[in-house]
C-alpha cells in the first residue's frame, strides 16, 4: 500500500512468556492487521542471569510515524505489566522494539534506526532472517540472510512450537 512503511518490531519476554508474546501479537493484529510472523525462539538472557527468552520478529505495513509507534509499544509494555525505570539488563513480561521503519537511518523522534541489535543479537537477527531474508540492512547494505550466515557469535536459540490464534505459528525442530 502507498503512503505506508514497512516496520520490524522485535518481541521478546521471559516472564510467563506465552501470555505475553500472545498480547503482543494480539495487538499488532488488531492495529495493523496483517501480520508477517517470524519463528518464536527460545534463548538464554543476554546481559544477566535469568530466565530463557521467547523472541520472534513480525513484520507490519503503518503510516503511523515511528513516535506515534514507538509510544503505542511503550503503552503496550506497560499495559503488560513493564515497569519504565528498571535496570535494563533484568526480565520482562513484554519488550517491542523497532528495529526498522523502512529504509531510515537515525536517530527518529527518539528512536535508533536501524536498532543497532540486528547485527549483535542472534534473537533479533535469525528471525528477522526468517522472514526478510532479501531484505538489506539500511547501513550495511547486506542482506539479513548474508548477516544471519556470517554471524559468528556465541548466542544459542532454538525454535519452539508456539500456538496462537488455534494456529501453529512456530514448530521445534526435533
Amino acid at each position: 500500500m502507498s503512503g505506508e512503511a514497512r516496520v520490524y518490531v522485535g518481541i521478546g519476554s521471559n516472564v510467563d512468556r506465552e501470555r505475553y508474546v500472545t498480547a503482543a501479537l494480539d495487538a499488532l493484529d488488531d492495529w495493523f492487521g496483517e501480520l508477517v510472523i517470524s519463528p518464536v525462539y527460545e534463548s538464554e538472557a543476554v546481559g544477566f542471569d535469568g530466565s530463557p527468552f521467547f523472541n520472534l520478529v513480525v513484520g507490519v505495513c503503518t503510516g503511523l510515524s515511528v513516535g506515534e509507534l514507538s509510544r503505542r509499544f511503550k503503552q503496550l509494555e506497560a499495559d503488560n505489566g513493564r515497569r519504565r525505570g528498571d535496570p535494563k539488563f533484568r526480565a520482562r513480561t513484554l519488550d517491542l522494539d523497532i528495529l526498522t521503519y523502512d529504509d531510515l537511518i537515525g536517530v527518529v523522534e527518539g528512536v535508533e534506526l536501524p536498532r543497532g541489535e540486528i547485527l549483535h543479537n542472534a534473537f533479533v537477527l535469525r528471525p528477522l532472517a526468517d522472514i526478510a531474508p532479501a531484505q538489506r540492512h539500511p547501513v550495511s547494505g547486506q542482506s539479513y540472510a548474508e548477516l544471519w550466515s556470517a554471524y559468528d557469535r556465541d548466542q544459542r536459540l532454538w525454535p519452539v512450537d508456539f500456538n496462537w490464534q488455534g494456529k501453529l505459528i512456530s514448530r521445534a525442530v526435533s
